[in-house]
């Protein structure tokens, strides 16, 4: 795929004045919530009213959407509003019922984007369409599987393209719903500058309580837009209740983020800057975690010692180690003397925890 600008294109035409903003329930559940929320949303900031109408769900017997019935809804919304409205496509059925009730902008999910199979199948069914058209990341952390669902919709002839990072499922247990692997949505965004890239907050975190923190994450990394899921009864939606924000919260969240404007050449550079701190404070916290990771390791490794009644010092162990990572770190254009330094700090702290375990 080129790197085309004409990608860009619909997004500027918008003539923004903030961040494109796609807001709604994670689920349309009747006529009456539907159009409730999108009436309190009107007058926001909120330019797509997004409603989940076919629902994938990880397992059978969960509320799975109204189907078609609910692009009604939406036909509704933007009769009495004005909003434009955006929805999932899962497969080609979808997108002829979402084009016949004239849908502004569609997404492919998450479970979607894993199937160059089904990526392509939407692909034919919206050859040529001018409707906005967004790509969701695979669940997986996979940038080529990303970036060949674009490849397969620009090859259709659609050009008013763009992509969701809504973060990736992982098996261990974090803070997040889906951990956001920033470093991916940079790779993407250093590769392809001219593809519009929207943050999914409410996806990544899974708490309605962190989605301020890692939107204002999203706008320090130059993201153009954030979708955000929202109701007007959160605790009592028929899906994915924990991440929804009602709408008066959504108006302070966007009142709250830090919005950097480039008008001259010092708010290039100050943007630049900020840019490049925000990825420093990515990848800090991945060394962080990692950390922590070791650090389990090694509490494990304890246990083993006691166990059989080793001493924890294994200095053959160690100097492998250190020998490996000095070569690894001069591939890096890493010195000697600051990977000595850091292992060793690393070594202390394993030894601590280590010796803790057998002490106890």
């Amino acid at each position: 795929m080129e790197n085309k600008k004409e990608m860009r294109t619909w997004l500027d035409d918008l003539g923004l004045d903030h961040p494109l903003v796609i807001a709604g329930p994670c689920s349309a559940e009747t006529e009456e919530q539907v159009l409730k929320i999108a009436h309190e949303l009107k007058d926001t900031d909120v330019n797509y009213y997004r409603a989940g109408i076919w629902k994938p769900r990880t397992r059978p017997g969960n509320f799975e959407g109204v189907g078609h019935l609910g692009l009604k809804w939406l036909q509704k919304v933007k009769e009495e509003t004005g909003m434009k409205t955006a929805t999932e496509v899962a497969n080609a059925a979808h997108v002829k019922l979402a084009l016949e009730h004239d849908i502004d902008l569609l997404w492919i999910g998450a479970r979607s984007t894993v199937s160059p199979f089904i990526v392509q199948e939407i692909a034919d069914a919206l050859e040529g369409t001018d409707k906005i058209v967004l790509v969701k990341n695979p669940v997986n952390p996979d940038l080529p599987l990303w970036l060949g669902a674009i490849e397969r919709l620009y090859s259709s002839n659609i050009k008013k393209l763009g992509v969701i990072h809504r973060g990736f499922s992982t098996y261990e247990k974090t803070k997040y719903r889906n951990k956001p692997k920033w470093q991916l949505a940079i790779e993407l965004q250093r590769r392809f500058p001219d593809l519009p890239i929207i943050n999914d907050p409410s996806h990544i975190t899974g708490k309605r309580d962190m989605i301020f923190d890692v939107s204002q994450t999203a706008l320090d990394l130059n993201f153009d837009g954030l979708m955000i899921e929202t109701h007007i009864d959160p605790d009592n939606a028929w899906s994915d209740a924990a991440q929804q924000v009602t709408p008066s919260t959504l108006v302070q969240i966007m009142e709250d983020l830090k919005i950097r404007k480039e008008t001259d050449a010092e708010a290039e550079y100050n943007s630049a800057l900020d840019n490049l701190r925000a990825q420093i404070d990515v990848v800090d916290n991945q060394i962080i975690e990692l950390l922590g990771t070791r650090m389990k390791a090694s509490d494990g490794i304890g246990a083993l010692k006691k166990q059989k009644n080793v001493a924890v010092l294994q200095s053959k162990r160690w100097n492998e180690i250190l020998g490996r990572m000095v070569l690894e770190g001069q591939d890096h254009g890493l010195s000697e003397e600051f990977i000595l330094k850091m292992f060793k700090a690393i070594h202390q702290e394993s030894i601590n925890h280590q010796e803790k375990i057998i002490n106890g």
